[in-house]
């Protein structure tokens, strides 16, 4: 499935727990199938080291 012809096209999913584990499994999943994906967890490095880890163009760092 390409990533244009995919249901997940210009769909917004968060994840939470996606520092590791299944969280960060099902947030690549779902950014390769299309969606736009906004990643949350507790341990801010593990989650700033998935980020640095998956850059791709579609993962951005969010502002707080």
């Amino acid at each position: 499935m390409t990533t244009a012809n995919s249901p997940l096209t210009g769909k917004v999913a968060l994840v939470t727990g996606a520092s590791s584990g299944i969280g960060e499994a099902t947030a690549v999943v779902l950014a390769a199938a299309g969606a736009k994906v906004v990643v949350a967890a507790r341990r801010a490095d593990r989650l700033e080291a998935f980020g640095c880890a998956h850059r791709t163009g579609r993962w951005r760092r969010a502002r707080h």
